[in-house]
């Protein structure tokens, strides 16, 4: 590349290593923000929240570790793993596309699950009657990805996603969803009864 042209990307990477935790830098490697990417409707432009996107702590929002806490933050789009013995973790996230649809408090993982199944919400399907009764788990199209983590909330999930451009956006119908890569390297960490907390 020539220094007389910048592309978006590099310009966000410069901003990040100035402004970063080696956290913040490791979320925005190749693999959290792919190369290619669309808008999923040529309306919208892609937008990142760059200034918000930065590393927590849990005291801010747990009263103690456990067996772990696991913080989505809607504003930011990012979610924050701490492990029991204080191992952190930060990615970029999806959130759900209205706060008619977006949950805040606390919560706990309730169960876990390897390539999920997925039954698509009454309401769900009336925003859209195309959509099927039930995909099965390891289908390319399943929205809940590789992995999936249930919260206490009926219906509500941190799930990876196989389609990439949602991740950073305001795309989900309520859950969080987490690139494949990313939610496959979590899933092991958390445990059933790990804390959650959604702000």
């Amino acid at each position: 590349m020539s220094q007389s042209r910048m592309t978006r990307r590099s310009a966000l990477l410069g901003v990040a290593s100035l402004v970063a935790t080696p956290a913040l830098v490791r979320a925005q490697s190749t693999d959290a923000f792919p190369e290619t990417e669309d808008a999923i409707s040529t309306q919208l432009p892609v937008r990142r929240n760059i200034s918000s996107f930065s590393q927590q702590n849990w005291q801010d929002h747990f009263d103690e570790l456990g067996v772990g806490c696991l913080l989505a933050d809607i504003t930011s789009r990012a979610v924050h793993y701490w492990g029991p013995d204080g191992t952190y973790k930060l990615y970029p996230s999806s959130v759900p596309m209205s706060e008619e649809l977006t949950k805040r408090g606390y919560t706990k993982v309730v169960r876990k699950t390897e390539f999920p199944s997925w039954t698509p919400t009454a309401s769900m399907r009336e925003r859209d009657p195309s959509l099927p009764l039930r995909m099965e788990g390891g289908d390319p199209g399943n929205p809940l990805g590789t992995r999936a983590m249930y919260l206490g909330w009926p219906a509500y999930l941190v799930h990876g996603t196989h389609d990439t451009r949602k991740i950073g956006r305001q795309s989900s119908s309520g859950c969080i969803g987490l690139y494949n890569q990313h939610v496959e390297e979590l899933y092991p960490l958390v445990k059933v009864g790990t804390q959650v907390r959604l702000v």
